[in-house]
This record gives C-alpha cells, sequence and structure tokens, in this order.
C-alpha cells in the first residue's frame, strides 16, 4: 500500500462531489467518467477498458470467460497469492513453473510446458509479487507471441517500474494488462482496471455484475486521475526511500537484498529469520 494518505486536494474534491451524490440511486454501471479519465492518462480507448472491484474481481472475470471446470491456468512460484485461491475455488486446475536464481525464467522451455498441459491462461506479475523484480522483457515478449492461450501481464506495481507491455496490445490480441490503484494511496476502495483487446473486453463485460464500482470508489479515483500531480510526488517519494533503503539493506553483512523495481524489497536473512521478523515486529514494522 501507499504509505502516504490521499492529499488535502483529493479529498477536498471528494467532498465537494460527495455532497451532491445521491447515494440512494445505483452507481453508473459504466463507469463512464473514471473510464475517460483512464483513457485520457493512458490513451486505451474506452472500450477497452474494464473496471474491476480490485484487480482480484478482474483476475476472476478472466477465468469465468476462458476456462471450463477442469481447466488449467498457470503462473510462476511464487507469485500473487490470488491467482492459486482463485483457480481453486473455480474447481480449476493449476500449473506452476519455478523461477530461477535471478528470479527470471525462460519462455521456450515455459511454453512447452504451458503446451503439454493446455495451459488456458498464464499469469505474469510485473513486477513479480513478492520478489520485487520485472522479468526479462525478451522472455515476456516470447511468451506473448507463442503462447496460444491467454497471457494476463498483471502490473498492479506499474507506477513504481515504469515498464509496460501496453503498446503489444494493438499487435496481439491474447494480451490483457492489469492494473491497480491500490498500491498509489486508493486501496481501502478496491478499484482495478484491465486494458484488453475489445473483443475481450466485450466478453468480460457479459460476466461482470452490473454495479461491481460503487459510487464513492468511482468519485474518488477520477479525482485522483484527474489531478495526479500529488499522487505523483509520492510515488517519486517511495521510489528515492527504495534506493534509500536498499543501500542500507546492502550494508548488512547477514542481509540479501533483492532488486526491486515495485514499492516493496524482498530481502533474506542468512540467519534466525524468524527473529528478526519478530524484532521488526516488535518496532513497529510488519
Amino acid at each position: 500500500e501507499n504509505p502516504y494518505p490521499p492529499s488535502a486536494e483529493l479529498i477536498k474534491k471528494t467532498l465537494e462531489r460527495f455532497e451532491k451524490l445521491d447515494l440512494n440511486r445505483h452507481p453508473d454501471p459504466d463507469c463512464k467518467q473514471l473510464k475517460e479519465a483512464i483513457s485520457t492518462r493512458i490513451g486505451v480507448p474506452t472500450n477497452q477498458l474494464v473496471i474491476g472491484n480490485g484487480s482480484d474481481e478482474l483476475i476472476q472475470s478472466l477465468m469465468q470467460v476462458f476456462c471450463d471446470e477442469g481447466d488449467t491456468i498457470a503462473f510462476p512460484d511464487p507469485t500473487f497469492a490470488m491467482y492459486a485461491i482463485t483457480a481453486k475455488g473455480m474447481g480449476l486446475k493449476v500449473k506452476t513453473f519455478p523461477l530461477n536464481k535471478n528470479w527470471d525464467f525462460e519462455a521456450e522451455p515455459l511454453i512447452e510446458k504451458l503446451t503439454a498441459s493446455h495451459a488456458r491462461i498464464v499469469f505474469i506479475s510485473y513486477p513479480n509479487n513478492p520478489t520485487g523484480n520485472c522479468f526479462s522483457q525478451t522472455e515476456i515478449q516470447k511468451l506473448i507471441e507463442n503462447f496460444e492461450g491467454i497471457v494476463v501481464l498483471d502490473e498492479a506495481y506499474y507506477d513504481f517500474s515504469g515498464l509496460s507491455f501496453l503498446d503489444q496490445m494493438e499487435k496481439h490480441n491474447n494480451l490483457v494488462i492489469l492494473r491497480s490503484l491500490s498500491k498509489i494511496g486508493l486501496a481501502g476502495l478496491r478499484v482495478g482496471y484491465g486494458m484488453y483487446p475489445h473483443i475481450i473486453a466485450a466478453e468480460i463485460n457479459k460476466v461482470r455484475l452490473p454495479y461491481n464500482s460503487n459510487s464513492v470508489s468511482q468519485i474518488m479515483a477520477t479525482e485522483l486521475l484527474n489531478n495526479f500531480d500529488p499522487v505523483q510526488k509520492q510515488i517519486n517519494s517511495i521510489k528515492e526511500e527504495r534506493a534509500r533503503l536498499m543501500g542500507r539493506l546492502e550494508g548488512i553483512d547477514s542481509i540479501t537484498a533483492f532488486p526491486s523495481d515495485a514499492n516493496f524489497i524482498l530481502f533474506q536473512a542468512s540467519e534466525n529469520g524468524e527473529n528478526v521478523f519478530k524484532n521488526l515486529m516488535k518496532n513497529g514494522i510488519l
């Protein structure tokens, strides 16, 4: 999560709109204003956008559309836990593939495994949670171009990496990109959005619940995106702190810290990891 609270400007603008809000009415089922704000910011047409109650809902929707009970989805190990939790809850099989010592993978042997297991979707967290790194762009490109199923790039931490495959979507109708506002200040409002080839967006909308995004979330997310400078300052501060903390961790002999493109750093304690965890927790660090 973003450790900084929303800016005073964002709170003020949201309260002004909240005073005029008819809470006795349903929210906009199409999230028109929010989609327009996203479209203006990143250049994706609104008919290729779907808003989710967090990106978790969008992950589930993809499985609903592309998988039948007993089908297989795939993802690296370790990665974001919800891919497996959601799949198992829907009666799907999961196929995991290990990462190498650099927390990365090679596309060619992976595609062979995906083909052999008849995987319908492969989920790639980019940057990866919990390792913090972005996988090789070359290997992901090979995966997009050669895997016959759907490639989902979960770019929840995009604002801290600045790396994306969004420019590839026009060329590849099997590419889906998910993003979130949870990491940059609105975790409590559950706002995720997906970017899809328009033919896939249309299918996702068939299974999406009609009022899945509430009015308050839509308003605040729209205001945040339309007035992004205060958020960008917070993002810049977090990235500066990431570099500072990495430098300090690298100076501790018993700690191995892994490079991060996200807003967190994975590190390994050479011994007494449990004691390190407990001592940090006693000092208010979880």
